[in-house]
């Protein structure tokens, strides 16, 4: 068995479902700190569901599209459940071309399923970026599509994707 001692970039996911702040309790345990709990303490609750905002334009081959960030906005009050941006970035600043273009990290928690894809669906709508291009409609795309909500995916049903050939 593989342990792997570094959070990985869905750990907001874990999070929001167990009400744990993993990054203190990494610095807590390599401080040789002992756990407060054990494991059958660690309950879940809910769903939850997360999407990489990235400067990338779909429509290109997921292209970088690094730029000025003119706008980023995500509301965190339009419900049902609760949402979670993690970013480096704000308004003003530059996306670079020279490393990764993510933008941040949206994670929506709710009591179902659904109850999740909807609320990550009412900010993703809500949502102001401005300046570079983004993944935001796709993700939009796909959180909508039918078979996502039923469960019933994979890459090959991603709306819109692979994109049709440019006709010359």
């Amino acid at each position: 068995m593989e342990m792997n001692t570094r959070l990985q970039v869905e750990h907001p996911v874990t999070e929001m479902l167990t009400g744990l702040d993993l990054v203190e309790l990494q610095l807590r345990v390599a401080a040789n700190e002992p756990l407060p709990f054990g494991q059958d303490a660690v309950k879940a609750s809910g769903h939850a569901i997360e999407v990489r905002i990235n400067a990338e334009d779909p429509a290109r081959d997921f292209r970088p599209a690094p730029g000025l960030l003119e706008s980023l906005e995500f509301p965190s009050d339009l419900g049902p459940g609760i949402v979670r941006f993690d970013t480096h970035l704000s308004a003003g600043e530059r996306v670079s071309p020279h490393y990764d273009s993510s933008i941040g990290k949206l994670i929506a928690r709710a009591d179902t399923r659904d109850l999740a894809i909807e609320t990550l669906l009412r900010c993703l709508r809500a949502a102001r970026v401005a300046g570079v291009a983004t993944t935001i409609p796709l993700q939009l795309a796909v959180l909508d599509s039918a078979a996502f909500r039923a469960g019933q995916y994979d890459t090959r049903a991603i709306p819109g994707w692979p994109p049709a050939p440019a006709h010359a």
